[in-house]
């Protein structure tokens, strides 16, 4: 069977080609070149976020010789703190140090009891009930040599009698409680409603008394 196409004018004959093209050019596009695009848009994504990290990695390494100081800053902090707040109480070596001040001061300690620590949260207060016997000078330097001593103790409650039977070198007798801090090996946990750090402010140096 012979087919006999039709004769188009050639404007239609172009208006098929130009669609053709077209059609031709939308399927190329939707079916490789998006998709190519897209794949290379997701890589180009990926490569900028690896750039950043490197660069952040880079950044970190050049910055190690500061975090080493620093870290080796507090370790030396945390061992001056160790000495300042020992970590656990020690009564025998407590009593040492203040009787060696006390024999400095020519002061006599007639009674030494140590209460129950309180617990902070960073650290527990040892309050210790001390009485004197001596006088009104060497008291002072035995305050003020106290406060000097390397491990914190905060002297308050000061109360001051004249000496039943005074002489040279006793006039008065004073009872004192004398506080020391030990630092907790774990924090304690922090009640509800409470700010952080509340509870360390009395281990300051500053909050020492006489």
């Amino acid at each position: 069977m012979d087919l006999k196409l039709p004769k188009l004018p050639w404007y239609a004959l172009l208006g098929i080609c130009v669609g053709l093209a077209v059609a031709g050019g939308g399927a190329f596009y939707y079916f490789y070149d998006m998709p190519t695009s897209a794949g290379i848009a997701t890589r180009q994504a990926q490569l900028t976020t690896l750039k950043a990290d490197n660069a952040k990695g880079q950044a970190t390494e050049r910055r190690l010789p500061e975090f080493q100081a620093e870290l080796a800053a507090l370790e030396a902090e945390l061992n001056t703190l160790k000495a300042i707040l020992p970590e656990e109480k020690d009564a025998a070596e407590l009593l040492r140090s203040l009787q060696t001040v006390a024999v400095q001061s020519n002061l006599t300690i007639k009674s030494f009891r140590p209460a129950p620590t309180v617990t902070k949260e960073l650290h527990r207060e040892w309050p210790i009930a001390l009485e004197l016997e001596g006088t009104y000078h060497n008291l002072a330097l035995y305050l003020d040599r106290v406060g000097k001593l390397t491990r914190i103790i905060n002297v308050a409650g000061l109360d001051l009698k004249t000496h039943p039977m005074p002489d040279t070198n006793t006039t008065i007798t004073a009872v004192c409680t004398a506080t020391t801090f030990v630092l907790l090996e774990t924090p304690a946990p922090t009640p509800a409603g409470r700010g952080a750090g509340g509870g360390a402010a009395a281990a300051g140096r500053g909050g020492r008394g006489a």
